[in-house]
């Protein structure tokens, strides 16, 4: 490591901090960042407020050295031969007359900035015949010791500028956006491996050299850039980064697309072949923890992309998402009618389990579906075919509560949906859907208030006494009644309706007479 001074000249005083600079294996100084220059002129103008006013103030003793960020320069350290630079701050209206010339033209009323100037050389010193001098943000300004042949050489930015006039003792760069990446891109140009020294270099600092070698038009550090992103992991927001910065090269003769390759598929149609064997995969597992955290991740992302999918691709999703419906119906009817035949009672406990077990996969996997498609507000065409399978719930009674009980969860995933108006099937299919599946459900419901943790009474309820609402009152009454009847006599065994019966009794018996009293105001009145 190595150290320059930067030094603040004063008409009384002068104070002199020390600032480490890297050098780097081709032996050239490293520009400090942003930041170390910030912070050096910040507590230059600390300093200079602090100054009394009267007499001439003692030589202030050595400061601390001033933090150095990271530079591509400072990965490794090496043993070279080192050159010559230094960085001087000094305010622009004390400058020598030939330095001033070279600054940005200043506004005419405007208060004088202080001009933070940096010189950097790049290998032999002595040889150098060109100076290339950046002006950045603020009031930083870097003086390059450089060669025409190397940067003619790897620059298409710097052989137009060195070819329009001759000689060229000099060339300036205006606001220039970043200055530490700029002098570090030109840097490259004295190395032998470029991709070797983005080596442990973070991607968000590849992007910036990127961005600066393409427009110094410098391809052989742009292909060592796309060859790094290529091969080093994108961490969160990176990615989007990396894609928005490759797209936007300018070029095409780069060769873009193994970065891409990475995020977009040659394929031009949706992979809705692999969508599917995904979902097959889930249904089929018979691991509990494997399956639970799979059903929870897919369900999640199906969630995320809801918005963002065309209506082909969505289309296609539902297309599989019902083939996989249909396939667990006719598997359950199966396994519905293996459990309730005569025979399967005297079986032994070793034959009954795997078929009482499959029996709960599948039922669980209905379930899944239909929070999958209730979720895309896609579950129309569940809740007809779940209202036609009167054979399953003619059999539903006849198996073990423990067996079925995640039949009637579908079940009450389906009211809950209607409730919440995720979907919105038929009149007809509400009322078959009732007819057909509320019994069984409240004979499972004291199992699922203690047996079933994911089951939540008070949005069932809610869920059942909505549906029962939305048909006509005749059907409302009828339906009502009969639960009454259960109700008076399991008690918290059965769904508490209590308030879709209080809406459908004051629509009964005081909505026809509130009306009849209102009638009779208004003919009275008239």
């Amino acid at each position: 490591m190595a150290e320059s001074k930067v030094a603040s000249v004063d008409a009384r005083t002068t104070k002199i901090r020390n600032v480490p600079i890297a050098v780097t294996p081709e032996g050239f100084w490293c520009c400090p960042s942003q930041a170390v220059l910030q912070k050096t002129a910040k507590n230059q103008n600390q300093q200079a407020k602090a100054k009394p006013k009267g007499g001439a103030s003692p030589l202030a003793s050595k400061a601390s050295s001033i933090q150095r960020a990271p530079t591509i320069s400072s990965e490794r350290r090496t043993h070279s031969t080192p050159t010559r630079a230094k960085i001087n701050s000094e305010e622009q209206r004390c400058l020598p007359a030939e330095d001033a010339a070279t600054n940005p033209p200043k506004a005419v009323n405007e208060r004088p900035q202080k001009q933070h100037k940096i010189s950097v050389g790049f290998g032999q010193l002595e040889m150098s015949d060109l100076k290339v001098v950046l002006y950045g943000k603020d009031g930083v300004a870097v003086k390059m010791s450089v060669h025409k042949n190397i940067l003619a050489e790897n620059s298409t930015f710097f052989a137009d500028k060195l070819s329009r006039q001759s000689p060229v003792s000099s060339i300036e760069v205006p606001d220039c956006e970043d200055v530490e990446i700029y002098v570090e891109t030109v840097g490259l140009m004295y190395c032998s491996d470029v991709k070797q020294r983005l080596i442990k270099q973070t991607v968000p600092r590849v992007l910036r050299v990127l961005k600066v070698a393409e427009l110094l038009g410098f391809p052989a550090c742009v292909m060592s850039c796309l060859d790094y992103l290529e091969a080093v992991p994108w961490v969160g927001e990176e990615e989007e980064n990396v894609v928005s910065s490759v797209r936007n090269l300018q070029s095409e003769n780069y060769g873009v697309s193994p970065v891409l390759k990475r995020v977009a598929s040659d394929l031009t149609t949706p992979p809705n072949d692999t969508f599917s064997h995904i979902i097959e995969l889930v249904l089929r597992s018979n691991e509990d923890r494997g399956r639970r955290e799979m059903k929870s991740l897919v369900q999640k992302l199906l969630k995320e992309n809801r918005t963002s999918s065309i209506s082909g691709s969505s289309d296609l999703c539902s297309e599989t998402l019902y083939r996989s419906c249909r396939n667990c119906l006719d598997s359950l009817l199966i396994l519905f009618q293996q459990a309730t035949d005569s025979d399967f009672a005297e079986q032994a406990l070793n034959i009954k389990e795997p078929v009482f077990r499959q029996i709960a996969l599948e039922a669980d996997n209905l379930l899944w579906l239909a929070e999958i498609l209730a979720d895309r507000n896609a579950a129309d065409e569940f809740a007809v075919i779940w209202a036609s399978q009167r054979e399953l719930a003619g059999l539903h009674s006849k198996l073990p509560v423990k067996s079925r009980h995640l039949v009637s969860c579908v079940t009450a995933r389906l009211f809950v949906a209607i409730g919440k108006g995720e979907m919105l099937p038929s009149k007809d299919t509400r009322r078959l859907l009732l007819d057909v599946w509320l019994q069984p459900l409240m004979d499972d419901y004291n199992w699922l208030q203690h047996g079933c943790r994911s089951f939540d009474r008070k949005v069932v309820e809610e869920g059942i006494g909505r549906t029962i609402l939305t048909l006509p009152l005749e059907d409302q009454q009828t339906i009502l009644l009969s639960w009454l009847g259960s109700f008076l006599k399991v008690g918290d065994s059965c769904p508490n309706l209590q308030k879709a019966f209080e809406v459908w009794w004051r629509r009964t018996f005081i909505r026809p007479y509130a009306e009849q009293q209102g009638n009779r105001s208004q003919s009275g009145g008239s």
